[in-house]
């Protein structure tokens, strides 16, 4: 389960990183527009960086729907191991009969046979569709993840006035930098006060 929870962390925060930088690049024509490109001397940028994992890791919005999601799975494998423990049973009392001698006619043992043969059918048809209501939840709360943070950062954004928004997850993508860019509390701080609980999905 904890592999899965760093899996879907690091899913998320690659979603995360490409997001941030989407968002903060400002589209070509209207860069075109703003500000023509120089021919001679130097630009200068206003650049900040967040860090992703504090980010999710303060974030209660996250914190939340990772909570949920958790739920979510503890509730398939319990609902998933309960059937395949019945089955297991279902199976075990099949074999104890047939080697005693135990159905009526053979006819009723392939009955019996064909019914467990159903089961199993079922719950693997069970576990596919449960696996795959997961998944789709897990791309709906990363997308519900992006859109919270895309819309905050629009808005911090033009106040700040920063030209980039650089996303940075351990060693991924920013090597070096001055920790006066990293704005990661201030957006944390932002993101937390807009959320209350009551928008929990």
């Amino acid at each position: 389960m904890k592999k899965k929870k760093y899996i879907l962390n690091g899913c998320i925060a690659l979603t995360m990183m490409l997001m941030l930088i989407q968002c903060t690049q400002p589209k070509a024509n209207e860069s075109e527009k703003e500000s023509p490109v120089a021919t001679t001397g130097s630009t200068n940028l206003k650049i900040a960086y967040v860090e992703i994992d504090s980010l999710l890791t303060k974030y209660r919005y996250w914190n939340d729907l990772n909570e949920l999601m958790i739920q979510k799975e503890e509730n398939i494998r319990t609902t998933l191991n309960e059937k395949a423990k019945d089955l297991d049973n279902d199976m075990r009392e099949f074999q104890r009969k047939l080697e005693n001698n135990g159905f009526v006619s053979r006819e009723r043992a392939e009955q019996e046979n064909l019914r467990i043969t159903q089961k199993q059918r079922d719950l693997q048809e069970l576990q596919e569709k449960l696996t795959n209501e997961l998944q789709a939840e897990n791309q709906k709360i990363s997308l519900q993840l992006r859109d919270s943070i895309n819309s905050f950062l629009k808005i911090y954004n033009k106040d700040k006035g920063y030209d980039f928004i650089i996303s940075n997850t351990g060693f991924d993508n920013l090597l070096y930098a001055n920790s006066a860019y990293n704005i990661t509390q201030e957006i944390v701080d932002g993101l937390n006060a807009r959320y209350t609980p009551s928008e929990k999905k």
